[in-house]
């Protein structure tokens, strides 16, 4: 009960609808060009599309939401969370591959205008490619309760559209070597294709 009630209010939050969020799937938003993600964690399992690689940082039951809407000019990404340690910074960015049973999995983040000098995994550090611009970054912390919502707008659509978002241990750095770094993979939502 009290998950169902904790998932509606982050629905409400994001402003979103979806398909049922308790089966972790994914549904279609309302709006054209926009997409919709949910997803309550879970240890691994093949079919999860919310999975937790740190229970301690996204226990088992937290939940997340993720609204993509792309527009002819840019794309604004929200991000809705609930379940989380309270009072706590967190990183959080778009991947190029969905959530595996490995952290690593997702692969790097994705970016407007790739690094050629990075691989997908890892990911870009060299701040002229991970920065804000040119990947979605969606750091939060969290309130009292273990919640936290964050939204950005880029001024670039997707091509290829991302396919997971990954929870760090961190807020995202931006200095040379360590630019886009967040800590471990806390936890992943698999984004529809």
């Amino acid at each position: 009960m009290f998950r169902s009630v904790l998932l509606a209010a982050v629905l409400l939050l994001a402003g979103c609808s979806s398909s049922d969020p308790g089966s972790g799937g994914t549904g279609g938003g309302t709006g054209a060009g926009e997409n919709t993600a949910t997803g309550t964690f879970t240890v691994y399992s093949s079919g999860a599309n919310a999975i937790t690689y740190n229970e301690l940082l996204v226990p088992v039951g937290a939940t997340a939401g993720v609204t993509i809407e792309e527009t002819d000019g840019g794309t604004t990404v929200t991000l809705v969370v609930a379940g989380l340690q309270k009072t706590r910074a967190y990183g959080a960015h778009l991947h190029v591959k969905p959530c595996g049973a490995a952290p690593a999995d997702s692969g790097g983040h994705l970016q407007h205008s790739h690094d050629p000098a990075a691989s997908s995994s890892p990911p870009s550090v060299d701040p002229s490619y991970a920065n804000p611009g040119n990947e979605v970054w969606l750091d939060f912390t969290t309130d009292d309760t273990g919640a936290a919502r964050s939204s950005v707008t880029v001024d670039w659509t997707f091509d290829p559209k991302p396919r997971s978002l990954v929870i760090h241990a961190q807020s995202t750095k931006t200095g040379p070597g360590e630019a886009g770094t967040a800590g471990v993979r806390a936890a992943c939502l698999t984004l529809p294709e």
